[in-house]
């Protein structure tokens, strides 16, 4: 697929290219939406956008994600697509259904491959880091996969700059595929970790990089500026409410609204396009409940954040934006 309104971007030193809004599957589709046809048209408008790289997870809903997506993958033409699941969170309550181990990732690809309704996925995360398997095993596991042609590249998500090179280096000791994409959360308040840490192992590394959760969960579009409303995302979760309602961030949001109204895009726009001009970034993965997000969030790929935009955001979003005290 080709799309001349989309960009397209080379992961990291691999030669596969994403675009660069993707779309997925967290605490949506078959989550929050429920109703097939909205899952039905949201995704099909975003492939006939451009957006080629799709990204679900096991646990999102468990199981019920890769479920609802992957009947819409069903009508799409499978080589154009870039799938992404993810393995980690324990799906049972067995003692072996959970982490990084050979045994758990080979029978979750499985499961999920099942579930979507697909041969392969082009990209198998580990979702998060697991402190208790070494990390060749792990490494050794998702190699075998690619050999075996259940999985076309490997990645890792939310892991320490330590942690890519010990993937790296446990790949490379024991000749194995290694991981070659990042999946980390990047957005305006929480933007300290990937400037000083992640980004600068994935350039030595040559991975590429999809970020999540551009947009705070929601805060940085302004929908919480005076209210909780019902509904929402940080209304259903109280850990991301903790996170991010607070009375500074929403100050900060406040202000960053006359820079978006200066360019004349919403701010969600502007944090997508603030996103997408970060360094190393391949990929933004974005999500939408409605047909209309989804359509809006495509405006952000043609602002451009020259200097001077860059310069006003910072002010309101230091660079220390996210940093642990």
């Amino acid at each position: 697929m080709f799309n001349a309104d989309m960009q397209y971007r080379y992961m990291g030193k691999s030669g596969l290219r994403l675009s660069a809004l993707s779309l997925g599957g967290w605490t949506t589709y078959g989550a929050s939406v429920k109703d097939e046809d909205t899952t039905d048209s949201i995704i099909k408008h975003a492939f006939n956008s451009g957006i080629n790289f799709f990204d679900i997870s096991d646990i999102y809903e468990k199981g019920e994600a890769e479920k609802a997506m992957g009947k819409v993958f069903k009508d799409l033409p499978r080589h154009e697509l870039v799938i992404s699941t993810k393995v980690f969170w324990p799906m049972t309550d067995d003692v072996n259904d959970t982490g990084l181990s050979r045994k758990h990732i080979m029978e979750s690809i499985d499961k999920s491959l099942k579930r979507i309704g697909t041969d392969y996925v082009d990209m198998y995360f580990c979702h998060r880091p697991d402190p208790n398997t070494p990390a060749e095993e792990t490494a050794c596991a998702m190699s075998d996969l690619v050999k075996q042609g259940k999985v076309l590249y490997w990645g890792t998500s939310e892991h320490s700059a330590m942690q890519l090179h010990a993937a790296t280096t446990g790949a490379k000791e024991w000749y194995a595929y290694p991981p070659r994409v990042e999946q980390p959360q990047l957005n305006l308040v929480a933007r300290h970790r990937y400037h000083t840490e992640i980004q600068p192992a994935v350039e030595e590394l040559g991975m590429g990089v999809v970020t999540w959760s551009p947009l705070a969960s929601g805060l940085l579009t302004g929908k919480y500026d005076n209210e909780l409303p019902e509904g929402s995302r940080l209304k259903r979760s109280e850990n991301l409410r903790n996170s991010y309602l607070i009375d500074d961030n929403k100050e900060r949001v406040k202000k960053f609204k006359a820079v978006a109204d200066d360019l004349g895009v919403t701010r969600a726009q502007l944090a997508i396009a603030w996103c997408l001009a970060q360094k190393s970034v391949t990929s933004v993965i974005t999500g939408a409940t409605k047909l209309d997000q989804l359509k809006a969030n495509l405006g952000a790929l043609k602002i451009e954040i020259t200097d001077e935009v860059s310069k006003r955001i910072d002010e309101i979003f230091p660079p220390t934006m996210g940093k642990k005290s």
